[in-house]
């Protein structure tokens, strides 16, 4: 097909490598060729060559995304080269230059930064053409990098051509993993989910920011003038805590071991203060009801309180820096509290007038994805259930609460505790899903890098103690094994999740909706009100579609709590 400006064919679905700026225009590159075009609106160009010809577009990373986001353009199908390499390598941190040196063979430690003195051209070699973005090293030039890749069209063109060889490279590395095909869709997948990271990071959550305030005020008291006033205030918290101790005593609240002392004193011998330990022990004593309140008042006085608000939320809209993949088993993850942000804070998240939110949350992903990954008969029978943890506590004949422990001790490595007969159970009943976690742990201890359905390289590291210490190195293994076996099921459940995301955000855009979070396994998205209940229907049917692109095992049932609300603290737990 040739009915684009570029001059150049491209076919639907094929990849065509792009290099785009603001100010000097687009270049494509196909297997056909590369060229490029100076144009005074790039993005309006890209729109019309992505609805006319639907290629797969290549591009390098961030610097692209964030530039289609900023001009709220989209595309159908893309290719993030950074991203795809972190789905191959795995880790988080690398640049164009690390995932050149990686495609090429080269030490990563030889590769140039701008201002380093070439020493081929001391050498009297002229370091070959400055307009090749390749020296003769076969690293790539750092000026290039630093932005001599948008200096002119011809440049323009010529970037493109490089970035259609590093996705062609990175193509065949992905067919070597077990599952080839998958491993390739997984791409495409993580390629558009980092795309809709970078909408979210630009369109923002809408906050209520007279909410927020309130609650802010409520838990630090007014905004403070000064230092003096904010000290004044601390003092009046701790003293709702402080009043319970008898006789009277000078105690740290910020400093977790004079807590522990504090309470020991007071008859409580815990190992820690951890908030889920106290909240056992709450209605025994004031004191302990007191330090909950207290903690949750800090936590939103000290990480969310008015510095947090001034530095993050604007224009009604809470903003942070979004990622595809923490660079472990390959979570969304945000910045600014955006997936941490406390329960008190939820009625700040508001939808804007005329707006509702759909919020849809994941039912039991992580023991679903277990059934699906492994292929395990009797647990994929158990996902028939709304309530999977039902049908496997009746088949181990335990409590549904006990079996819901054990499954989750399972696939995080918990094996002791009242679970434990359950578990012995789960072997018995269950002996495909519990091996496959079973060979994770193994191969975790063995610090053998594991791979997820998907293909994401999951680094383990480590090996023997350094010192020698064997006890160490068995500890250490022991948890490598805890780790693996959880991240094979995490990193799938967040496959799992992305590609939710991504088809979720195709099929509610006609309605003029948004996704707006995407938080482990809960989506909310922004949508006009006169279109909440057909978005919430678009988003309950995509359960249903991704389960038929992802799962292995097509008779596993997936499944999501749907719901229609203003405010984020309306939702069910």
């Amino acid at each position: 097909m040739n009915n684009n400006p570029l001059d150049l064919t491209i076919q639907e679905h094929e990849f065509a490598a792009l290099a785009i700026h603001p100010t000097v225009g687009v270049g494509v590159a196909t297997e056909s060729g590369h060229t490029a075009v100076a144009t005074s609106d790039p993005f309006a160009l890209l729109t019309h060559l992505d609805q006319d010809l639907r290629p797969r577009w290549v591009w390098w990373g961030r610097e692209t995304t964030h530039l289609l986001a900023e001009h709220q353009t989209s595309v159908s199908r893309c290719w993030d080269v950074l991203t795809v390499h972190r789905l191959l390598m795995g880790g988080w941190r690398t640049s164009i230059a690390q995932v050149w040196a990686s495609l090429q063979d080269l030490d990563p430690d030889t590769i140039p930064k701008m201002g380093q003195l070439d020493l081929l051209s001391q050498a009297g070699d002229e370091g070959g053409d400055p307009d090749d973005p390749v020296r003769p090293d076969r690293h790539l030039r750092p000026e290039w990098l630093d932005g001599g890749w948008h200096q002119s069209t011809d440049r323009l063109a010529t970037w493109a051509a490089l970035t259609l060889q590093a996705a062609m490279a990175q193509v065949p590395l992905l067919e070597q993993r077990p599952d080839p095909v998958r491993a390739v869709s997984t791409a495409n997948a993580e390629s558009a989910a980092e795309l809709l990271s970078a909408e979210l990071a630009f369109h923002g959550l809408p906050i209520d920011e007279v909410e927020a305030v309130r609650i802010i005020a409520e838990a630090a008291g007014p905004r403070p003038a000064n230092w003096s006033e904010e000290e004044a205030e601390q003092k009046r918290r701790d003293a709702e805590v402080l009043k319970h101790l008898t006789p009277p005593q000078k105690v740290n609240l910020r400093n977790p071991g004079e807590v522990k002392a504090m309470l020991q004193r007071n008859g409580f011998d815990l190992p820690d203060t951890r908030a889920w330990r106290l909240e056992k022990l709450r209605d025994t004593n004031p004191l302990i009801d007191a330090m909950l309140v207290w903690r949750k008042a800090e936590r939103i006085a000290t990480t969310y309180g008015y510095g947090w608000l001034d530095e993050n939320v604007s224009g009604g809209r809470l903003r942070g820096e979004w990622t595809s993949s923490d660079g472990a088993a390959g979570r969304m993850t945000a910045s600014a509290g955006l997936h941490n942000l406390p329960a008190p804070m939820r009625p700040a998240v508001a939808a804007d007038p005329g707006h509702s939110f759909v919020r849809a949350d994941l039912g039991q992903i992580e023991p679903r994805v277990l059934a699906a990954v492994s292929g395990d008969s009797a647990l994929i029978a158990a996902t028939v259930d709304d309530d999977l943890y039902q049908p496997v506590a009746k088949r181990l004949g335990v409590e549904r609460e006990i079996a819901k422990v054990a499954v989750l001790g399972a696939m995080y490595g918990a094996t002791t505790g009242e679970s434990a007969g359950a578990l012995r159970g789960l072997q018995q009943n269950y002996p495909v899903a519990m091996a496959h976690l079973e060979e994770a742990a193994q191969q975790g201890k063995l610090a053998h890098d594991i791979f997820t359905i998907g293909g994401r390289r999951v680094r383990m590291g480590g090996g023997s103690s350094p010192d020698g210490d064997i006890d160490r190195a068995i500890a250490a293994a022991e948890s490598r094994g805890r780790y693996a076996r959880n991240a094979l099921i995490q990193g799938a459940a967040a496959e799992f999740f992305k590609v939710w995301a991504i088809i979720v955000k195709r099929r509610v855009q006609p309605f003029g909706a948004r996704v707006v979070l995407c938080l482990h396994d809960e989506l909310l998205v922004h949508t006009p009100t006169e279109h909440g209940q057909a978005v919430a229907e678009q988003v309950a049917e995509a359960v249903t579609e991704t389960a038929f692109y992802w799962s292995p095992a097509p008779d596993v049932r997936f499944l999501a709590d749907v719901s229609i609300i203003q405010r984020w603290s309306e939702a069910k737990d």
